[in-house]
């Protein structure tokens, strides 16, 4: 059996060079075909070479195919991978921070919850039913392995839209938060064992074990409180990890995502007047867009490096994928964790909302495992969390303009700053200013 891949979103050099050079390492999946689909030409191009020399290097018999017809890379596909950003950096993220910056809203990353986050689901839903539209009908077998953000809203709103589509939202905020911790406490990533549920981003460690089974919540704790800990972290660099560690002194759990993407979901760091605040958590207020720019640069730097390379080094990267794809393909189990529609998995959260849980992946797909002993404190701060995704998802679906006020109106940073009309205001701003990118139900009526 040779496997099909397409990978929507395939500009995006360096995440598909970890994702497709990920499938090369495994015999079921090297002689793949590979087809990569993008509207750029150009971005095109450079991946498809990238691509090319990956296989090369690793003596397979992968084959390649470019599409910038989205249908027709995704016709017969068995897996679809999803990695786009619509509106790009510019001017779409750029404006998510500029204008709530205006209204003395400030945010960190923008791209999950938040007004920032509920902009990014009003313009990124529609794509992606697009392509559940086009699965059902070519590919309707497929299994979509969907890698955009917000992650949450767009899970929820594609089993809404799309129910009998295959498909799992994955992040790799689980891995990334092991090997900051294995850094912190001065172990190897694999001498740790633990447990994780939630909701994507504000899922926690619900057990945090060494090898013996002994928790490592005490060494933690101990280090925080002593001020060793935060170390100095491996993949945030410019965020220390504090904002964690506070949140895991009050509520005794630490969270999967980084400091600064936790600091704007919630009320408790991010203030107006409260600047000491910032400086003693290290929050990285307006950095994100810098950074950006500062990436961009890197990415294009580093996708010339990689064209202009003779050969490649094909390492393997620690994203979900491949080994998913591979265990589906040769009915090997493999645990990832995988956001899901919530159909029972975690009892204390709302039926529907997208949850992230450690999964089974075999021949049969996707299996969620029960999580039902979260505690109470953290259920309260992921339902916070799920307010503003269900507010979203049910403003896409109804094409209710007024739910999407609500949402900004129920996310927990922005409301702690704004009153509501400050929010309505805010909301009116940025929906004018994205008209180009949003459906047609939520664009403001533009004067004659």
């Amino acid at each position: 059996m040779t496997v099909k891949l397409t990978f929507v979103g395939a500009g995006s050099t360096i995440f598909m060079r970890n994702i497709v050079g990920d499938m090369l390492h495994f015999d079921s999946l090297r002689d793949a075909t590979v087809a990569l689909m993008d509207i750029d030409e150009g971005r095109l191009a450079e991946s498809e070479l990238v691509a090319r020399k990956m296989i090369a290097a690793m003596g397979t018999g992968a084959r390649v195919e470019t599409y910038t017809d989205r249908r027709r890379a995704l016709e017969g596909a068995d897996f679809v991978v999803t990695a786009f950003q619509i509106g790009g950096y510019r001017p779409c993220t750029v404006t998510d921070f500029e204008i709530p910056k205006a209204y003395g809203l400030r945010q960190t990353i923008a791209d999950t919850l938040g007004v920032g986050g509920i902009m990014r689901g009003l313009r990124t839903v529609p794509h992606l039913w697009k392509v559940a539209e086009d699965m059902a009908a070519v590919c309707p077998g497929a299994l979509m392995l969907q890698y955009v953000n917000p992650m949450a809203i767009n899970t929820w709103a594609l089993a809404e839209r799309f129910p009998h589509v295959r498909q799992v939202g994955l992040c790799h905020s689980v891995q990334n938060t092991v090997e900051e911790l294995a850094h912190d406490l001065d172990l190897a990533p694999a001498d740790i064992r633990f447990k994780v549920a939630g909701v994507n981003h504000v899922a926690f460690f619900l057990r945090l074990e060494d090898q013996t089974g002994k928790s490592l919540y005490p060494r933690l704790h101990e280090g925080y409180r002593a001020g060793r800990l935060p170390k100095p972290p491996l993949h945030m660099t410019r965020c220390p990890n504090r904002v964690r560690y506070e949140v895991m002194e009050h509520l005794g759990y630490f969270c999967t995502e980084s400091s600064e993407h936790l600091a704007e979901y919630v009320p408790w760091f991010i203030k107006e007047g409260r600047d000491d605040l910032i400086r003693s958590f290290g929050i990285p207020l307006d950095e994100y867009p810098k950074r950006c720019e500062e990436q961009i640069a890197g990415w294009k730097a580093q996708a010339e490096a990689l064209k202009s390379a003779a050969t490649l080094e094909v390492r393997k990267s620690h994203e979900f994928a491949a080994d998913m794809m591979n265990a589906i393909v040769t009915d090997t189990p493999y645990v990832a964790y995988g956001n899901l529609p919530n159909t029972g998995q975690i009892p204390q959260l709302p039926a529907g909302a997208a949850v992230e849980v450690p999964c089974l992946v075999d021949k049969n797909g996707v299996q969620p495992s029960v999580v039902a002993d979260i505690p109470p404190q953290l259920v309260a701060l992921m339902r916070s969390q799920i307010n503003v995704q269900e507010l979203t998802v049910r403003a896409l679906l109804d094409e209710n303009i007024e739910h999407v006020y609500h949402a900004a109106m129920m996310d927990p940073h922005t409301a702690a700053e704004l009153d509501l009309r400050q929010i309505r205001g805010l909301v009116d701003d940025l929906l004018a200013a994205h008209v180009d990118w949003l459906p047609d139900w939520a664009r403001p009526r533009r004067a004659a």
